[in-house]
């Protein structure tokens, strides 16, 4: 509980809420009122379309945003972003999927959306700070520019329930926007934001975690995407060249893909192990210890640093931990930039399963997120390289994690 000079404090301080209209956000702006800073909850709404039950699911959002709102006794504005969205994040997320990339939109919507556009936006409403509902947290720190000079800027920490961090998609938000942005919850455990929920007697406080695409929400996502991409049928094949069924397009289907193949038959299920978007193949194994799902080596291009500058010179190695995706443990890692600093070679000491071009890989100095790229390129495969699935099967059976 803060005491009465800090509460008068904060009072002279604006901080704009992106609420959504679940419980994280609005725990969030509950906090802030808590803490007595002036606080306005700022709504978004950047799809149009309705849901599969018909319903426009922003008009649903947005009626929790104001009952919360309400209940805070806090003013409440809906803004919206349907164009910058489409042209900045949607667009871009078609173009990786017709490419033959697992493109993660979550990761570009903070970037070019509620950390950009959305955080002007907050800015117009006399904002002094921005605040969201992510799990992650920052601390204030000066950063040394390629000019010689100092700014204040701001490094992203994880979020300190380890289920529930954030800052994976997190990473290509600059140093200078973070020191302007809050995470009020960031220090918390979820179940914790339920009961804050619950003490505020929020209308949200029941309120089920959003999945799905970001802010188009939870879809069935191969008709989904069927609307905006052109599909064909074509070749689910084994590494043997041999075909085994059919499928509806290589572009909906991901690396380590097991569920919505149709492909049965006595044995070991099966995954996807790679594909040929040319020429509209997709190719299948058995065994999710197949040494065709696992590599050590990749290339990250697309790298944004946090804090701007690289944590090594080009050609000098650098050791530190990764993800290839959310909620992967760390890994410890090798990173090598190239000439340009522009891309970077990752070795990891162990297999990784499953690593996807088109997903991003976020490097990490124990808590600190230095920043992060896209995957690009693999290296050779476990299988390319002589490894049979009973080797991968002995090495990984005494643990179901394998590095996922």
């Amino acid at each position: 509980m803060q005491n009465e000079s800090s509460l008068t404090s904060n009072a002279s301080t604006t901080v704009v809420v992106g609420m959504s209209g679940g419980v994280d956000s609005s725990v969030t702006a509950a906090v802030l009122r808590e803490e007595g800073y002036r606080v306005i909850g700022l709504f978004m709404k950047n799809w149009e379309e309705k849901d599969a039950n018909g319903v426009c699911s922003s008009a649903k959002e947005f009626a929790d945003v104001v009952s919360v709102c309400r209940k805070l006794d806090i003013p409440y504005y809906s803004v919206e972003f349907v164009k910058e969205y489409w042209d900045r994040v949607f667009l871009h997320f078609l173009k990786e999927y017709e490419a033959g990339f697992t493109p993660n939109p979550d990761i570009l919507c903070n970037r070019e959306i509620k950390f950009d556009a959305f955080f002007e936006k907050a800015l117009d409403f006399g904002a002094d700070y921005l605040a969201t509902g992510h799990y992650a947290r920052t601390d204030s720190i000066t950063e040394e520019r390629a000019d010689g000079m100092s700014a204040p800027s701001a490094r992203l920490l994880k979020g300190l329930d380890p289920g529930k961090d954030q800052s994976y998609f997190l990473h290509a938000v600059s140093g200078k926007k973070l020191q302007k942005v809050l995470f009020p919850i960031g220090d918390i455990e979820k179940k914790e934001v339920r009961k804050l929920a619950t003490k505020f007697d929020l209308s949200t406080q029941a309120k089920k975690d959003s999945t799905g695409i970001c802010f188009i929400g939870e879809r069935n996502f191969q008709p989904f995407l069927a609307k905006y991409l052109r599909g064909g049928k074509g070749d689910f094949k084994n590494l043997d060249g041999k075909k085994v069924g059919t499928h509806a397009g290589a572009q909906f289907y991901t690396l380590g893909q097991r569920k919505g193949l149709g492909l049965g038959g006595e044995g070991e299920p099966w995954f996807v192990v790679s594909k040929n978007s040319v020429e509209n193949t997709v190719f299948v194994e058995r065994g999710e210890f197949h040494p065709a799902l696992y590599t050590d080596e990749l290339e990250a291009r697309e790298l944004t640093w946090i804090q701007g500058m690289p944590p090594a010179l080009p050609g000098e190695p650098y050791r530190c931990r990764a993800k290839v995706r959310y909620r992967q443990s760390d890994q410890d890692c090798k990173l090598i930039l190239g000439a340009s600093g522009e891309n970077a070679r990752v070795t990891f000491p162990t297999p990784q399963r499953a690593v996807t071009p088109g997903q991003s890989i976020v490097f990490y100095d124990g808590d600190v997120c230095l920043g992060g790229g896209v995957i690009r390129q693999l290296g050779k495969n476990f299988a390319e390289r002589g490894h049979t699935l009973s080797d991968m099967r002995e090495r990984f059976s005494a643990s179901s994690s394998a590095s996922v």
